[in-house]
């Protein structure tokens, strides 16, 4: 048999009492219990752990040896225990995040020092991808949360972070680029660079919305799948497109964004329907204060 942590706190008492009466009193339990407990012990141990005579109680050389011992275990113990309901407050964990690419530029830094500084207990992993991969992360489970856009797919929670101006994106010497402001009909007889269709079809479908509202079909003169790969485009003399405002911030030059009347796109937290994970709902918790008093657009 193999003593449990009852008797273990028992023998403890009693060595740092030195004293029956003084270690059950202390206790709360009767001396006679108590006495039975230590004598259940040093028999399980086949062992001598106290001296008991007319001039009190004290340890043997066995028992000395044993009490760090004990008291080793039952801080483990007492760790294991609140390590436990810490876990369960979604205080410890592991997390494994991933990032919109055209996102993690601006978001991934005020959102991982907020979580640190917050949350030390909790691992992070962190990931940036494209939108398909991401969006398949989330749902097969490789991702528990990640930053991005909408429309996506069934099966995922969304809660907003902020919502961004769209803006277009200009040559810097365009006619244009001086303007504070456009309407997309404006761009009509532009060329265009966007994304192309495969990289993710709700998206394009928002697309095709707004060029439809707006009265045209943009003629699209080359394709590229990354903001950064549009921007060069742009730079370029390519053509033109649209992008987030917070995309100014992957290329500084060559580049004009102006802001696109009543266009806007919002940023989201995602994850699969279920996850009842406690630390990733304190964690974006988290996030939720700090998107509340931050720009993230501009914090990063």
């Amino acid at each position: 048999m193999t003593p449990d942590l009852r008797q273990l706190r028992y023998f403890v008492a009693v060595a740092e009492e030195s004293n029956f009466t003084r270690a059950a009193e202390r206790l709360m339990i009767s001396q006679q219990s108590l006495s039975q407990q230590i004598t259940l012990l040093e028999r399980m141990l086949d062992v001598k752990l106290f001296d008991r005579d007319t001039r009190g109680t004290r340890l043997t050389d066995v028992g000395a040896w044993f009490v760090p011992e004990a008291r080793a275990v039952l801080d483990r113990a007492d760790e294991a225990i609140d390590g436990v309901a810490r876990v369960a407050r979604g205080e410890i964990g592991s997390l494994r995040l991933a990032f919109l690419t055209t996102t993690t530029n601006y978001l991934l830094p005020p959102v991982i020092r907020a979580v640190c500084q917050r949350l030390p207990g909790i691992k992070l992993t962190t990931e940036q991808t494209t939108i398909e991969p991401l969006v398949e992360g989330v749902l097969k489970g490789r991702y528990d949360l990640a930053f991005t856009r909408p429309p996506l797919a069934d099966g995922l929670e969304t809660r907003t972070l902020l919502n961004e101006q769209v803006c277009a994106v200009l040559p810097e010497k365009h006619p244009l680029a001086g303007r504070a402001e456009l309407a997309l009909d404006e761009l009509a007889d532009e060329r265009w660079v966007l994304t192309p269709r495969s990289s993710w079809e709700p998206w394009h479908q928002t697309f095709d919305g707004s060029f439809r509202r707006a009265g045209f079909a943009p003629d699209v003169v080359h394709q590229d799948a990354s903001a950064q790969g549009l921007l060069g485009l742009v730079a370029a003399g390519v053509g033109v497109t649209r992008l987030p405002r917070s995309a100014s911030s992957l290329r500084r030059t060559g580049v004009v964004f102006v802001p696109l009347d009543g266009e806007f796109v919002p940023t989201e937290m995602v994850w699969l329907s279920g996850n009842t994970s406690p630390a990733l709902h304190v964690l974006m918790d988290v996030v939720t204060e700090t998107a509340a008093s931050t720009d993230f657009t501009e914090s990063g």
